[in-house]
């Protein structure tokens, strides 16, 4: 496979890629960041000469050590080894999708990992056993007891986090969210640090308060775009809906890191919408 086809590859598997990614690490943002971790990996791997016969899998494989090595730095889950042989368990609902990532997190991660491949993207066992590095009846267990505890963890009431925000971030934030209201995106400007860091989540990167003046100008030339006070995952965020839609759900979302009156960072996810599927989202203006 040449450079131009497996970055294509990539590309075309980033969505479901991010859907592990996040349900193993219980956060859509934490999975981004996995899954960027997991993709630099990959090429780097690739640029030394690797060569590899199912390239699905081996990418899978990678982004499943990346989110195991994300939550053991965090001192989370250990692995959970199942190897003991159950009754097989009935399928689960069919808005599997649709559960929040904190309930896959309560799953032990064997069991999660089985789960998530089988039921959410629909790998076989033995491709689960091949990518999780376990045996096949390992992993034809973990599946069977994970669907099992899922169905339960999913009974509960959901787990969404509140936000928990000081009230010099909820200002912050707030004006800035105002502020892309009143289309004032020279005030915006004037907020920026010189290092400011912007990120089109699955796009570019750029640095510097000069370099990225066209992100604001984009935004005034596209009227279809409303805002509104937010958070994801308990985090400040600005929400972005459609306004040519229901407006029932965010189209995507914006993070804003500050150093102190500054903004140090933008982290904007409009062109990954796949961040937003089963996320913990909340109007708070």
């Amino acid at each position: 496979m040449n450079t131009d086809n497996f970055e294509d590859r990539l590309k075309a598997l980033r969505p479901r890629l991010h859907r592990y990614c996040a349900r193993m690490t219980g956060s859509a943002i934490a999975g981004e960041d996995v899954l960027q971790d997991a993709l630099l990996k990959a090429l780097h791997a690739r640029a030394e000469g690797t060569e590899v016969d199912n390239l699905d899998g081996w990418l899978f494989r990678i982004a499943h050590n990346a989110s195991l090595d994300f939550l053991r730095a965090g001192s989370r889950h250990a692995v959970v080894p199942l190897t003991e042989d159950v009754e097989a368990a009935a399928m689960p609902e069919p808005d599997i999708v649709a559960i929040g990532f904190q309930t896959f997190l309560r799953l032990p991660e064997l069991q999660r990992c089985a789960v998530i491949l089988k039921d959410v993207l629909g790998h076989s066992v033995d491709e689960i056993a091949d990518i999780a590095g376990c045996s096949g009846a390992a992993a034809k267990s973990a599946l069977q007891r994970g669907r099992v505890a899922l169905k339960q963890l999913a009974r509960t009431p959901d787990d969404t986090r509140l936000p928990l925000m000081s009230g010099p971030d909820r200002s912050r934030m707030t004006a800035f969210v105002q502020l892309f209201r009143s289309g004032d995106f020279d005030a915006i400007r004037a907020m920026l640090a010189d290092d400011v860091k912007l990120e089109l989540v699955n796009r570019l990167r750029l640095d510097g308060r000069e370099k990225i003046a066209p992100y604001f100008t984009r935004y005034a030339e596209v009227t279809k775009w409303r805002f509104a006070f937010g958070a994801v995952e308990g985090q400040p965020a600005m929400l972005v809906f459609d306004g040519t839609g229901p407006m029932e759900r965010p189209a995507h979302f914006v993070l804003v890191d500050w150093s102190q009156d500054r903004i140090a960072g933008i982290r904007d996810f409009l062109f990954a919408p796949y961040v937003l599927e089963a996320v913990d989202w909340v109007r708070l203006g």
